[in-house]
C-alpha cells in the first residue's frame, strides 16, 4: 500500500531554514545516509540516539509504502583528533592498548556495535559500506568538489567552502 500518496510529511531543511514537505527525487523512492560509526570502541547510549532515530525514520518511510535504500557507513580507518591538536589514529591507538591489529579490532567493534543495535532493536540498514572499501571514490569525489571550487586544501587537510556552496545552492 502506498500511503505515502495520502501523507504529506514536513521536514525540516537546515540550508534554507524552513519546514517543508518532503518530496523524494524519484517518487516511491528515499535514499538515507547516515554516518555511521567509527569502530574503536563500544557504542554508547550518545552514539546509539542517532541511529534510533534514523531506525524510526527508516521504519516509517517503510510503512507509508516507500522502497528504501538506507546507507549506513563504517568507518574502519583511522579518525584523527580535530586540527590544532596532535593527530591520533584512535584506532591503531587502541590497537595498541588491545594487543590486536587494527583491523582485528575493527572486526571486534563492528560486531560490539551490530550486537548494540540489535538490544535496541534496530533495523539493519540496506547497505553498510566500509570507509577502506571506498578510498579511491572518496579521492575522486574530493577532487571534484575541490576543482568545482567547494574546496580547497590547506596543510594536508581539505575544507569546504561553505559560503560558496550556501550561495549556489540555498536559492
Amino acid at each position: 500500500m502506498q500511503l505515502y500518496k495520502q501523507h504529506q510529511i514536513k521536514i525540516y531543511n537546515s540550508l534554507t531554514g524552513q519546514k517543508e514537505i518532503f518530496k523524494p527525487i524519484n517518487e516511491g523512492y528515499v535514499g538515507m545516509y547516515v554516518c555511521g560509526p567509527t569502530v574503536y570502541s563500544n557504542a554508547h547510549l550518545g552514539n546509539v540516539r542517532t541511529f534510533m532515530f534514523f531506525d524510526v525514520a527508516f521504519r516509517y518511510f517503510l510503512h507509508l509504502g516507500y522502497k528504501v535504500r538506507y546507507v549506513r557507513n563504517i568507518t574502519d580507518a583511522g579518525h584523527f583528533e580535530e586540527e590544532g591538536k596532535v593527530a591520533e589514529d584512535k584506532i591503531a591507538s587502541k590497537a595498541i592498548l588491545e594487543k590486536l591489529e587494527p583491523m582485528e579490532l575493527v572486526q571486534k567493534y563492528t560486531n560490539l556495535y551490530h550486537w548494540a543495535m540489535t538490544q535496541f532493536n534496530n533495523l539493519p540498514p540496506s547497505i553498510e559500506p566500509t570507509a577502506t572499501g571506498h578510498i579511491v571514490e572518496q579521492i575522486e569525489m574530493i577532487k571534484k568538489i575541490m576543482a568545482d571550487g567547494y574546496a580547497y586544501e590547506s596543510n594536508g587537510s581539505v575544507y569546504f567552502v561553505v559560503v560558496k556552496y550556501n550561495d549556489d545552492y540555498s536559492k
